[in-house]
């Protein structure tokens, strides 16, 4: 019995050491950790092979079609507008009083209705000459209309469509001129039956790759408020979800009339420059060549710049070198030098 039950213990022994050798020798040819989320976390990043000029956004395919410059109305009782969340670019600008007025690109994407839509200026002229548009208006004061007709800027004047249904359009929830709205889906033909090229290889402006927008520094200003005159008052506040600055003209959120959508502003540019009134009516002339201050704001910060004319096109500069954008909507705000930029821009 005891030579029996030492025998087994033996066995025991073995068996239990043969296991030991077993767990080491699986120990030693375990797999590598699996670290294929981290590696595809920091692949290098690959720009995309087509993006708009405008935008900086990715492409399906290269775009040769011209830009579109829309002058919209932004009087009280002209809010709130149609399209301008689809707008590239909007210029930002004081037409008389205290009434400001918008010059929207369009490019990476041309929405079926535009508006309302309002009359000429010259500096809105050349904004949309700068970025070699069509120039879309309705209306404009006898001199302007005989400059453009000489060709200052290829341009489409809804004056000459008022209402016909295929190019403008008058909608029965507004009063004139607040009414006038433009079917920008059909600008292209109407050019064409115009003689207007539409066909454009614009070049692009600078802007960040993905990973660069991370790495954005600047102060932090979740909220800035612009004062164009002192009933006439922009704002944005950073909406890190949207990953961009929802806007507000007078306190009212700016979103689109016909879906609610909140304009979403990727990139604020605010540029002081010299304001001059020029007549009775209060119509100014406003230097968009010489340069001055301003500020960026992007993904909550806000940075000091300087704002110059680079073919033709007003651009944010640091130490005189371009300043990258963040892929998006861009909105430009063009305000008088008195009282100064420091004092109607504020931010917390």
């Amino acid at each position: 019995m005891y030579k029996w039950l030492l025998t087994l213990g033996v066995a025991l022994l073995l068996v239990l050491s043969a296991c030991n050798g077993e767990d080491e020798e699986g120990l030693d040819e375990m797999p590598e950790e699996d670290n294929t989320e981290e590696e595809q976390t920091e692949e290098e990043y690959v720009e995309p092979e087509f993006t708009y000029p405008l935008t900086g956004e990715a492409a399906d395919q290269e775009l040769n079609r011209r830009a579109l410059a829309v002058q919209i109305n932004n009087h009280r009782t002209a809010r709130q507008q149609t399209g301008l969340i689809h707008a590239d670019i909007i210029y930002e600008f004081l037409a008389e009083g205290d009434i400001t007025r918008l010059v929207a690109l369009y490019h990476s994407h041309i929405p079926e209705v535009v508006g309302p839509v309002r009359s000429a200026r010259s500096y809105y002229i050349e904004t949309a000459k700068a970025h070699d548009a069509i120039y879309v208006y309705h209306g404009a004061a006898d001199f302007i209309e005989q400059d453009l007709r000489a060709g200052w800027v290829t341009n489409l004047n809804g004056a000459y469509y008022d209402d016909d249904q295929f190019f403008f359009k008058r909608v029965n929830f507004r009063n004139s001129p607040h009414n006038s709205y433009v079917m920008l889906e059909n600008a292209y033909e109407v050019a064409t039956r115009n003689n207007i090229e539409v066909e454009q290889d614009h070049d692009s402006l600078k802007f960040m790759s993905s990973p660069e927008v991370e790495d954005i520094t600047g102060e932090e200003a979740e909220s800035v408020d612009v004062s164009y005159a002192s009933n006439t008052n922009v704002s944005y506040e950073f909406d890190e979800n949207e990953g961009g600055y929802l806007r507000s003209s007078d306190g009212e959120q700016t979103v689109d009339y016909e879906t609610d959508e909140p304009v979403v502003v990727e990139n604020v540019l605010i540029y002081e420059t010299s304001h001059r009134v020029i007549d009775d009516e209060g119509r100014r002339d406003i230097d968009i060549q010489s340069g001055g201050d301003g500020y960026l704001l992007q993904q909550g910060t806000i940075k000091e710049i300087e704002w110059q004319t680079v073919n033709d096109i007003m651009v944010p500069t640091i130490d005189g070198e371009e300043v990258e954008l963040v892929p998006g909507q861009t909105w430009v705000n063009v305000v008088p030098q008195s009282p100064g930029l420091h004092e109607i821009v504020t931010y917390e």
